[in-house]
């Protein structure tokens, strides 16, 4: 399977006087797999998922989608139709309900889809949200719940990626696990799934871990 994103001896450092934080990079990822990043804190784990998902540009080196630098995408279009970005924190609008979030999602995509309503419901269900919590305001809903609704927006406008910044770091056992089960569903079903995280548990289940040392040669 051919490659869907690729890093191309990329380097980042936040400013030209400072070190790099990231320094000649060169991975590849292919759809149908769940990726780990891992690392020790200060390895730049999170600068690198700014980086994949456009918030943040490369100092040098290039990140390739479907073989084009993506400096030569409209960053727009990167961010709200070709990649799916889930968060620890799940930066959901807590004034809406599950639902709206997700329809909220839709709209900013552009994606033109007859009833964002259903389809809304239907990526809810798919995340394992029960029928009672669909239309909840996202405040009564659990950090897990909250989590399955942050993967259902992410998935709103069918993105090739996702990438998801330590999403089983607030939940509990359990709760993990069935988070995990649903990323390997959507691996199974195409979707090229990265995740930065900390957890041992989450990287084991991961089809290729790439791990990220602090730069000794800055």
């Amino acid at each position: 399977m051919e490659n869907i994103l690729e890093l191309c001896n990329l380097k980042y450092r936040y400013k030209k006087d400072l070190p790099y934080v990231l320094n000649d990079l060169n991975f590849s990822f292919e759809e149908g797999k769940i990726y780990a990043i891992v690392g020790k804190s200060g390895a730049g784990k999170t600068t690198l998922l700014s980086l994949l998902s456009g918030l943040a540009k490369p100092t040098d080196g290039k990140i390739l989608f479907d073989g084009k630098d993506i400096s030569k995408i409209d960053r727009y279009k990167y961010r709200s139709n070709l990649v799916g970005v889930i968060f620890q924190s799940f930066n959901l609008l807590p004034y809406l309900t599950a639902t709206e979030n997700v329809m909220l999602s839709i709209d900013i995509s552009g994606t033109k889809i007859k009833n964002k309503r259903q389809h809304a419901t239907e990526l809810l269900k798919k995340v394992q949200l029960e029928d009672e919590d669909i239309n909840r305001g996202i405040l009564k809903l659990s950090g897990g719940q909250q989590q399955r609704v942050a993967i259902a927006r992410a998935l709103a406008y069918d993105p090739k990626i996702i990438l998801a910044d330590e999403p089983t770091g607030n939940l509990d056992t359990e709760t993990q696990k069935e988070i995990m089960e649903i990323f390997k569903t959507l691996a199974r079903e195409g979707k090229c799934v990265i995740i930065v995280t900390h957890s041992p548990d989450v990287s084991k289940e991961a089809d290729v871990v790439y791990e990220l040392k602090p730069n000794k040669n800055k």
